[in-house]
C-alpha cells in the first residue's frame, strides 16, 4: 500500500481547483440562503385557521345529499332507459 507524506506530492489541474472553489462556493450560499429563509418562517404569523360554522356545515352536508339522491335518481332512468334498449333488441333479434 502507497503511503503519501511530505516528499510525495499529486498534481491538480488549475481546473480542478475552480472548479471545487465553484462547488464549495455553491453549498455555502445554498446553506446561508436556507437559514435566511427559515429564520424568515419563524418570525411570520400562523397561518389563520377557518372556522366552520355549524350553518355552513349544514348547508354543505345538505348539498352532498341531494346530490347523492340526484345521481341515484339519474342511475335509476338510466337503467330504464338501458332496459328498453335491451328488450327493443331482443325483439328486433328474434325476428
Amino acid at each position: 500500500m502507497k503511503e503519501l507524506n511530505e516528499e510525495k506530492g499529486f498534481k491538480v489541474s488549475i481546473k480542478t481547483l475552480i472548479g471545487i472553489s465553484v462547488g464549495i462556493a455553491t453549498v455555502v450560499g445554498m446553506w446561508f440562503a436556507l437559514q435566511a429563509d427559515i429564520q424568515e418562517a419563524k418570525e411570520l404569523p400562523p397561518p389563520l385557521k377557518p372556522e366552520i360554522t355549524r350553518t355552513e356545515y349544514d348547508l354543505k352536508d345538505e348539498l352532498i345529499r341531494e346530490t347523492i339522491m340526484n345521481t341515484q335518481e339519474d342511475v335509476e332512468d338510466i337503467k330504464e332507459q338501458l332496459e328498453k334498449l335491451d328488450d327493443r333488441l331482443f325483439e328486433r333479434k328474434g325476428k
